[in-house]
């Protein structure tokens, strides 16, 4: 359950591998206390056994999650407030040995993530096409409901795993942990985690990953950054989507850059089309480098 915003009460979260020679996949009852039960997956998959991970984690950065502070706020008392930051605390040290796991092997992990319709996974369709010669990656879908998005990465030659969070508005980090267990991600490789379409609770919730990549869509208006600042906070990189379609909208490329930058200084942004093709070489350098020195770590 998401103490922050109450979602995921009484949910189920399925997750499902699909690869080019078999579909299988397994479900966890969450309850409200925030413990997980296991249901292994059919077909031999199960996860009763144990997993090594590297525990040589990179330092903790800013943008994961914190305890919350400051003054009470109406309709929440000390009580729900002492939850979540458990909530939060427990997600973070599962965060912390995702992070030696995906080290330790070389995976550059990057969570992608956007409001609704802002081109998540038609960017990474392109990105895996173009790709795919050249870099191993996998990829991990978040989404409430179907496997509508993990059947479009394997149209392209990728293996994914669906993750359906139920009424649960974004992936957690025992969620990304038991993923990792049933995909097969190679060393040295990149890992793409496309989370539920939401820019509010991913912020909070550290899954482990090296970056959080924002895709932000032109046709959303140019203070996105300031209505959601937590989340461009928490980001490395900005991609801003469907820019092919500038010339149809009144939005202020420079307003929104400047937008974000107030947020975050520290964020590059690149401007890209995923019809067009504008801005992929420079999108795709950025993983270059970032899976380089992730290797070299």
């Amino acid at each position: 359950m998401c103490v922050t915003c109450g979602c995921g009460q009484g949910a189920e979260t399925e997750l499902t591998l699909h690869d080019d020679e078999h579909v299988h996949g397994g479900h966890t009852h969450l309850s409200n206390h925030g413990h997980s039960h296991d249901h292994g997956a059919p077909g031999g998959h199960g996860h009763d056994h144990e997993h090594s991970h590297d525990h040589t984690h990179p330092p903790f950065h800013s943008g994961n999650a914190r305890a919350p502070t400051g003054p009470m706020v109406p309709g929440r008392d000390r009580r729900s407030i002492a939850l979540e930051s458990q909530v939060l605390a427990k997600n973070q040290l599962i965060a912390e040995r995702n992070r030696g796991w995906l080290s330790g092997r070389g995976i550059l992990a990057l969570n992608l993530v956007s409001s609704p319709g802002a081109g998540k996974t038609t960017l990474l369709e392109r990105t895996l096409v173009d790709l795919r010669d050249e870099l191993k990656m996998a990829v991990i879908e978040g989404d409430q409901a179907t496997s509508n998005d993990a059947q479009r990465i394997l149209a392209t030659g990728t293996c994914a795993v669906q993750i359906n969070t139920g009424t649960g508005c974004h992936l957690e980090a025992d969620m990304l942990e038991r993923a990792l267990h049933l995909l097969p991600a190679e060393p040295n490789s990149l890992l793409f985690i496309e989370n539920v379409g939401n820019l509010v609770c991913p912020a909070l919730f550290d899954l482990g990953e090296h970056s959080k990549v924002v895709i932000f869509s032109v046709t959303e208006g140019e203070d996105k950054p300031l209505k959601y600042p937590h989340m461009f906070a928490a980001a490395s990189l900005v991609l801003l989507s469907k820019t092919d379609l500038l010339p149809h909208l009144r939005f202020e490329s420079k307003r929104a850059v400047e937008n974000a930058l107030s947020v975050n200084p520290d964020l590059e942004l690149l401007e890209v089309s995923a019809y067009s093709g504008v801005g992929l070489d420079s999108w795709y350098t950025w993983l270059r480098r970032n899976l380089a020195a992730q290797e070299g770590s």
